[in-house]
């Protein structure tokens, strides 16, 4: 859809801030002087991989994804926003003589407010939480985690999974959850069918089940890697034109959860993972099943995506834990559990493109810091893993920040590679999180 102006505001220059809400998990989300340049993808890759695909930002311009505020510096805030988490605009906003003018690519709300930014945020999250599910849902405290992926990558082992679930047990860490993340699966889309050097992947479960505790599984369950044998076998599942980028040295291409036999096919994957005893399922890349293309049936991508995550919850089961990552902010709402506010964490400060939509401290500090107000009003928020290994650069910023979050508390070190002030910070992290809103 082309953009069209709906409205124009007088900003101080000096003292105007315009908030910018990214499209998913990984997109850089905060509030702007008109003086200052935005986070931008750095390739048309991270375009896609962590932007909105279909609407690149031109220079000069600032852009939301369902949302956009404009605190113009006399104490008041104008808000523009998506009418639904069905219906998300990105909305602009140029500078013109001493005026923003902004504009949109579909409906908007507006509104306005006297009681700052922070306060019309968190006002504004409340009104959409309430549009998209009736009665607002509460989110009882969710206890902490230990994840396979900071310290293992996609080499993990199930001797892995099992070692450090007994040295959370004997050092008193306090995971109550234990994430087995990428590495387990024979490739992207094939995951039924075990890499096998992880070993067992019931060996694992059962390990940490038997200890009471439990268990979580990683998927990027719209991605299909071009080495799979879903992607050989089935072309015919595939969204017709969608590209999904290149990760895993290999092209992505996107499940087509609008065809029956892969809707089948998803339902299955998640009701065999949930009758291993897996309850907590992390659901990564899934900005992929709202990327545009041909389906099956006549869905626009938002119904899609949206399709998916449903029929992901019917496999996995009502009292499953389904936790987003990668994925589309409002869209999402009223469909997971816990979300993934940020970018990735990383052992660097700064990440290696200079875009914070990639894996860094930084980016995860800024977006994590900016989305704050969301937590407990849309889901329980993931401000991504504690990692406190002495080679983690300026570890004790990130300890700080992640004290300062009420989210998702989740350790992803190989325990045994903690010093004592990684393990005891460490442990004095590991608490459930806060059941009210920020």
């Amino acid at each position: 859809m082309s953009f069209a102006d709906i409205g124009e505001i007088r900003c101080g220059p000096g003292e105007a801030r315009v908030f910018e809400q990214g499209w998913q998990s990984w997109s850089p989300t905060g509030a702007y002087r008109l003086t200052e340049a935005p986070p931008r993808p750095a390739d048309e890759t991270i375009q896609i991989l962590a932007y909105r695909p279909e609407t690149p930002i031109p220079d000069g311009v600032f852009q939301g994804e369902g949302l956009l505020a404009v605190e113009p510096g006399d104490g008041s805030v104008e808000l523009w926003s998506a009418p639904s988490p069905l219906q998300v605009p990105s909305i602009r906003a140029r500078e013109e003589g001493g005026r923003l003018v902004v504009s949109a690519d579909g409906p908007v709300r507006h509104h306005r407010s006297e009681g700052g930014l922070d306060q019309a945020l968190r006002d504004w999250a409340d009104t959409m939480a309430d549009t998209a599910a009736g009665p607002r849902r509460t989110f009882p405290a969710v206890p902490p985690i230990w994840c396979t992926w900071y310290g293992y990558w996609d080499k993990v082992t199930d001797a892995d999974v099992i070692e450090n679930l007994q040295l959370s047990e004997r050092l008193g860490l306090g995971a109550d959850m234990f994430l087995i993340d990428d590495g387990y699966e024979a490739e992207i889309g094939d995951w039924l069918e075990g890499r096998p050097e992880f070993g067992s992947l019931a060996r694992a479960v059962d390990a940490v089940t038997d200890a009471g505790r439990r268990a979580g599984i990683w998927t990027a369950p719209f991605l299909v890697g071009h080495r799979s044998r879903i992607f050989r076998e089935h072309p015919d599942w595939l969204v017709r034109g969608a590209y999904a980028g290149r990760m895993w040295d290999q092209e992505l291409a996107v499940l087509d959860v609008t065809h029956p036999e892969v809707a089948e096919h998803l339902v299955n994957v998640f009701r065999t993972f949930s009758a291993m005893g897996i309850s907590h399922f992390k659901l990564d890349f899934v900005y992929a099943g709202a990327l545009a293309g041909g389906r099956h049936e006549d869905l626009d991508p938002i119904a899609a995506y949206r399709r998916g995550l449903e029929l992901i919850r019917r496999g996995a089961g009502a009292e499953a834990t389904l936790h987003g990552c990668g994925a589309p902010m409002l869209p999402s709402i009223g469909l997971v559990d816990i979300m993934r506010v940020s970018p990735d964490i990383a052992p660097t400060v700064q990440p290696k493109s200079g875009d914070i939509s990639q894996p860094s401290q930084l980016g995860a500090r800024l977006t994590g810091a900016a989305r704050e107000f969301l937590h407990a009003r849309w889901w329980v928020n993931d401000p991504d893993c504690i990692i406190l290994r002495p080679e983690v650069e300026a570890r004790e910023e990130w300890a700080e920040h992640l004290a300062g979050t009420g989210g998702l508390r989740g350790s992803s070190d190989p325990i045994a590679a903690l010093d004592d002030w990684g393990l005891e910070t460490t442990r004095r992290l590991m608490v459930p999180t806060a059941t009210d809103p920020s």
